[in-house]
């Protein structure tokens, strides 16, 4: 039992990302007043581009909605949950096949205007140094991988943990400045519509290609800084390394991309999806990068049809901070020295806007709970916001690192099941049901 939330049940929430927008909107929701401070406009990042809450950062979508993949399933024990970050998605959402893809700016804009209007949150613009002021109450830690250099300083005192790793992002397109002769709409193995914009390669177009690409000049990170990446977000050079082949197993895998009118075949292919509703923007998927501006310019422009494209956005590497949350965290994503201080977002290691917002949410209603019902809030391993909250608070592994929620998190199912498609849909089926049996009396 928390007695700081009955003496000061002010809840302040620093951070205004993906995960502290949905601790602050299932507070208010729950009649709890929050403070949410939000560093910028006073203080910039290298990475965001406005001024809006819940900015997604890095690419627009929030992948599949695809019950036999891990993140279809997050996304519905959200839905069954009532997050509200991922209720705003939808509204906004874009084809982008069997993906959440939504419209960045349309999202973050009307996430904002909710917390602007809710009358439960007050919204305060200035940079969070320290905890000196928030004795006494119940607060909350969603910085995120951008938190500043100072605050991730004090937060280094208080943990005695700082872990930091490299994350890059892609490249947006001006569509009015692509060859659409030279490209073709589709979905990979025509799965959910025709919503990717493909550039397929010969084999003499890639070894072009990638010739540039090793050559190109790269941006240097500073040489006291571990140069570790998260593998979902790896650099398309630090791919490229591992040898040709990487690329058309990755990033420029061909397979199930096959011409829609002539069936061609092709040795590479380069996937764009569009980045709003306007289609007047297009993201290069899977192709972080850590290129210098201008050689970005000159190697993507190898690529056919790409020629002549201008670029809304270079893409760019940013250092992600994220706490030793094993060692620090319990399973309701508290601070173990300090019961009163809760973190949640990817400063716990969580990888992934959709697992943001589930470790976001659990927090809330951990809160929720001990302030109405006097229980801490744990949901089973079984599930998969459970199993993340077990990963963050109980990995034994000797170097903790970042990770999304995956369908190896969860306990085995009783009955072995060869087929891997039918594997995960029972999984979910068996999470589904065990978080509507865990949730049926309070939501």
């Amino acid at each position: 039992m928390q007695t700081s939330l009955e003496d000061n049940p002010v809840v302040a929430v620093i951070g205004g990302g993906l995960a502290g927008c949905e601790v602050a909107l299932q507070l208010a929701k729950h009649g709890i007043k929050t403070e949410l401070f939000e560093m910028r406009p006073i203080m910039k990042t290298g990475a965001h581009k406005t001024n809006y809450l819940a900015e997604l950062v890095c690419s627009n979508s929030l992948k599949s909605v695809s019950m036999d993949t891990s993140s279809g399933l997050l996304k519905r024990e959200l839905e069954l949950m009532g997050s509200i970050i991922i209720e705003t998605a939808k509204k906004h959402r874009i084809p982008a096949g069997s993906a959440l893809g939504v419209d960045r700016n349309r999202f973050s804009e009307e996430v904002t205007s909710i917390i602007d209007n809710e009358p439960n949150i007050n919204v305060i613009r200035e940079e969070v140094v320290d905890l000196d002021s928030f004795t006494g109450k119940t607060v909350i830690i969603a910085t995120g991988p951008l938190t500043s250099e100072k605050f991730a300083s004090n937060l280094e005192a208080l943990t005695g943990s700082k872990l930091y790793f490299y994350d890059a992002i892609s490249p947006i397109i001006n569509a009015d400045s692509i060859n659409y002769e030279k490209c073709f709409f589709k979905s990979r193995y025509d799965k959910g519509g025709n919503d990717y914009l493909n550039f397929a390669m010969s084999e003499e177009h890639f070894e072009l290609f990638y010739k540039a690409l090793t050559e190109a000049e790269l941006v240097n990170l500073h040489p006291c800084e571990n140069k570790a990446y998260f593998d979902a977000c790896k650099p398309i050079e630090e791919i490229a390394k591992s040898g040709k082949r990487s690329l058309t197993y990755g990033p420029l895998r061909p397979v199930g991309l096959e011409h829609p009118k002539t069936g061609t075949r092709y040795y590479a292919v380069l996937q764009l999806r569009s980045e709003n509703l306007a289609g007047d923007a297009y993201n290069m998927v899977g192709f972080q990068t850590k290129m210098k501006q201008k050689d970005q310019k000159k190697v993507f422009r190898l690529i056919p049809g790409l020629e002549n494209a201008e670029f809304f956005r270079y893409g760019s590497m940013h250092r992600n901070t994220y706490i030793n949350s094993p060692q620090l965290l319990n399973k309701s994503f508290q601070l173990k020295k300090n019961i009163d201080i809760y973190f949640a977002g990817q400063i716990t290691g969580v990888e992934g806007y959709v697992e943001s917002v589930a470790s976001g949410l659990m927090t809330a209603y951990d809160i929720i709970y001990n302030l109405y019902y006097k229980e801490p809030f744990h949901l089973p391993v079984t599930t998969a916001m459970g199993s993340l909250a077990e990963y963050v608070s109980e990995n034994k592994t000797k170097r903790y690192v970042p990770s999304n929620f995956h369908f190896g998190m969860l306990p085995p199912l009783d009955e072995k099941v060869r087929d891997k498609k039918q594997k995960r849909e029972l999984l979910s089926v068996r999470a589904a049901s065990h978080l509507s049996k865990s949730i049926k009396s309070f939501v």
